[in-house]
């Protein structure tokens, strides 16, 4: 082969080679966008469930639309900031405040709107199981009837956990097992349905008229009161020596087929000593939002907060330090008088 010729065929080769690579490398760079597509399409998370409404009953046919307050994702320390009217600009959607003594009404907010109330359903449950005055050393049983199917949520309570009553009792309302209700109410005389007929007996007789119960837990958004009534719901669970300790104390650890398991408080303000808690209940749910109920002492004064649809992780436990904050500023001055809260 001719020299001119054999330059011509190498130089040929090689652009055919180059045009080869080229072509591989194009085909991995198109690719990775499709490989990125998928990834996002993935990460995509669908909208929360639009709050349920209970049927058939009186209190839901009274239920107002409430405008919930935007806050911000990080960490809320409780910054105390007042409105035109001087009170406290809570980030709940609805509120309610009331020094228990006198019967004043110090904030409130939304008061009157029937809203789904999620775990706060758990001292409804805790005054049942004492009341029907059964053994609270008698064990009770984890089964498949305890399994949340509504929601999916998790729990340490494993298939066959023994426990007694009272640490099922200790557990739903420190940690707020699902579980744990679910068999407290499982092993009432005449099972769910009759404790649930006794749940919504009890709510009539402390005169809880917006208020109904489907089931033990919280769970289900059907469970529904106005914040009035949650605040009449934490007096009467107030009065249970052993609802006033379950529900504040830290944690605890509890033997659990052979494992020593830690269990706390879902409420971190009973581990603060800035706090004088009596009574303590957080609720979840997406239909709820976040919830927080307390009886706390402040200036030797016994306050009931009600907090109700909090959007922000923070922001139940927050707005009960700026309820405190702006109690303490007055000095106690405005435990005498009302405050003026208005509703809106």
């Amino acid at each position: 082969m001719k020299p001119r010729i054999l330059i011509a065929f190498l130089l040929g080769l090689s652009v055919a080679q180059v045009g080869i690579s080229g072509a591989h490398a194009a085909s991995a760079t198109a690719s990775k966008p499709a490989a990125k597509k998928t990834a996002v399409k993935k990460a995509v998370v669908k909208p929360a469930p639009k709050k349920a409404v209970a049927k058939n009953t009186t209190a839901t046919a009274r239920k107002v639309s409430i405008k919930r307050t935007p806050v911000a994702p990080a960490a809320d320390e409780g910054e105390l900031t007042l409105d035109a009217h001087g009170n406290p600009q809570l980030r709940s959607s609805a509120f309610y405040v009331l020094n228990e003594a006198t019967g004043n009404v110090l904030l409130e907010r939304n008061s009157a709107s029937i809203v789904p109330i999620a775990s706060i359903t758990k001292l409804m449950t805790a005054m049942v199981v004492l009341e029907a005055g059964q053994s609270l050393s008698e064990e009770l049983v984890i089964s498949e009837a305890d399994i949340d199917t509504l929601k999916g949520t998790g729990s340490r309570l494993a298939l066959g956990t023994r426990l007694t009553r009272e640490e099922m009792l200790n557990l739903a309302l420190m940690s707020s097992e699902n579980r744990a209700a679910s068999a407290l109410a499982r092993h009432y005389p005449g099972g769910m349905p009759a404790f649930v007929e006794a749940m919504n007996v009890k709510a009539r007789l402390l005169g809880m008229w917006d208020t109904r119960f489907h089931d033990s837990t919280g769970l289900t958004p059907a469970n529904v009161s106005s914040p009035r009534d949650l605040a009449k719901m934490v007096e009467a669970a107030s009065s249970y020596p052993l609802i006033r300790e379950f529900s504040t104390t830290s944690e605890r650890y509890v033997d659990i087929k052979g494992r020593s398991l830690r269990f706390g408080n879902t409420n971190g303000l009973v581990r603060s000593p800035d706090w004088e808690i009596a009574v303590s209940k957080t609720g979840y749910i997406n239909e709820a939002g976040r919830c927080l109920v307390m009886k706390a002492w402040m200036h030797k004064q016994p306050v009931v907060i009600v907090l109700m649809d909090s959007v922000g992780r923070y922001t139940r436990t927050a707005d009960a330090q700026r309820v405190r904050k702006w109690l303490e500023a007055a000095g106690g001055e405005r435990f005498v008088v009302a405050a003026g809260g208005h509703s809106s």
